[in-house]
């Protein structure tokens, strides 16, 4: 009778620890990122080709590069952005850009390696999370977290709202949605994410990018009308030739 009473009480504490989930964003971002690859991306160089252009993240503890490299009629451009700011070089010749232009280079390379590195980046000093509770999209069920980001250190776009859904079971990202402003207008976007595969420990996504047919909603709209089949296709996000060292 004790060793049933025993393993009842084993197969209790079992159930909870399995049925128990977390409401601190902090520790979902944590474990997602700990998921994806945790340390590794702290000392990684990791490549990447996304729409003809190359991309090159190196990381050393605290110091860091971006790098993008492309072909235009002008020759081979080669953005860097790393902790000294942003360079370009045209055929290997540095580049002195207006600082307007230098901004808009360096958010344009930041962009790309942010979505592809995620959700490394989310523990950023600018960073501030909030939980939004727990939801099921297409029979999953998902911890829902906001990001946004305080004005010093968020970069140009710190008015930019961002909505992840990870995986309440592996920590995996399942979908994002974020609102930004484009040429003055408020925009949305929904993202799926797919074919998700680890190069090396280190996680990747690629992503079909959604938009509603109007821009007059609201980024709390979108699950919704996701899970309606109510939004357009816009593109695929495809990262080719991964390569992580």
């Amino acid at each position: 009778m004790l060793s049933k009473f025993i393993f009842a009480l084993i197969f209790i504490f079992t159930f909870i620890r399995c049925t128990t989930f977390l409401t601190d964003p902090q520790k979902i971002i944590d474990k997602s990122i700990e998921a994806a690859g945790g340390d590794k991306y702290l000392n990684s160089i990791i490549e990447f080709d996304f729409r003809n252009r190359h991309y090159i993240t190196k990381r050393n503890g605290g110091k860091f590069s971006y790098e993008r490299i492309f072909k235009d009629p002008l020759g081979t451009i080669h953005d860097i952005v790393s902790n000294k700011g942003h360079v370009r070089e045209i055929n290997g010749m540095m580049e002195v850009l207006p600082d307007s232009m230098s901004v808009k280079y360096t958010s344009s390379t930041n962009s790309v390696i942010y979505f592809a590195l995620l959700p490394y980046g989310l523990n950023d000093a600018s960073v501030r999370k909030k939980y939004l509770g727990d939801t099921m999209i297409e029979n999953q069920i998902f911890y829902k977290v906001e990001i946004t980001f305080g004005e010093e250190g968020g970069g140009e776009d710190y008015e930019d709202v961002f909505h992840y859904w990870i995986n309440r079971d592996d920590f995996t990202i399942g979908y994002m949605a974020y609102s930004f402003i484009e040429d003055d207008e408020a925009s949305l976007r929904f993202r799926k994410a797919i074919n998700p595969r680890k190069v090396d420990g280190i996680q990747f996504y690629d992503y079909i990018n959604y938009k509603p047919k109007s821009n007059m909603l609201k980024i709390e709209e979108l699950e919704l009308l996701f899970s309606k089949g109510e939004l357009e296709e816009l593109s695929k996000i495809e990262l080719l030739n991964i390569v992580v060292k």
